[in-house]
């Protein structure tokens, strides 16, 4: 019975604490989930539940651990609000993964992440064709922001008293240097076509392609493994 009541008024004092501890952050912690912050969350309740539950300790061992966990967490905000390059090693900074309407896969390999998950990120902008985009850039919360090429942003049909005729979605037909068959069946094509139109495009082989789609007119999207461009823009910094 002694031990259920330790644990009922440890769970509380944890519970409180990193309560208070989070409010004393700030609400970045929940707001904009960068990775230092999904670390600093893992932390915060192991240390905490290890403070609920565990007997074998003294309770305040386990909450100076929490108290100075969260002292430090604080204390590096405030440095990288401080200092430029603390705040990139700290918290990360935004990568440019595609630039009108191209691919970076340096970019996007540097951090992990695949085409199907890059797509993802646009789909959830309202952005299904690559080829729309003329920024693509990678935050540090994990979330893409999307600026499109200035002739692809659409004006409301309504609003001219347009008739306008739907899009259809594009069809992944290459990923990663893979011919997708299931797709190209889908759009009544065959491989010998898709290859014909990569030819008349001056690609040689298939592991060229980094990522290739089809629209509803047939007409081929494209992105090569190496895009060649001559610079590599770093957006975090200010220019003069």
């Amino acid at each position: 019975m002694k031990a259920i009541i330790e644990v009922f008024l440890q769970t509380i004092l944890a519970f409180f604490t990193i309560l208070f501890i989070t409010r004393i952050l700030g609400r970045q912690q929940v707001a904009q989930l960068t990775l230092f912050d999904y670390i600093n969350g893992i932390t915060f309740g192991s240390i905490a539940a290890t403070l609920a539950t565990d007997l074998n300790q003294r309770t305040w061992h386990h909450l100076i651990g929490l108290v100075l966990f969260g002292g430090l967490t604080y204390f590096m905000a405030y440095i990288s609000t401080k200092n430029r390059k603390i705040s990139k090693i700290i918290q990360g900074e935004p990568v440019i993964v595609i630039r009108n309407g191209k691919i970076l896969e340096k970019n996007l390999a540097r951090f992990h992440y695949s085409v199907d998950e890059l797509t993802h990120l646009l789909r959830k902008k309202d952005v299904f064709d690559v080829a729309c985009v003329k920024y693509g850039i990678l935050e540090t919360t994990g979330e893409i922001s999307v600026m499109k090429i200035a002739s692809k942003e659409y004006v409301k049909a309504e609003d001219l008293s347009l008739q306008t005729k739907q899009e259809e979605m594009p069809t992944e037909v290459i990923v990663t240097g893979n011919i997708i068959y299931e797709n190209l069946k889908q759009r009544g094509l065959t491989v010998k076509w898709l290859l014909d139109q990569l030819k008349m495009m001056n690609v040689r082989d298939i592991k060229e392609v980094f990522y290739a789609t089809v629209d509803s007119a047939n007409r081929i999207y494209l992105d090569k493994q190496e895009d060649h461009f001559h610079q590599d823009e770093d957006i975090t910094e200010e220019q003069n």
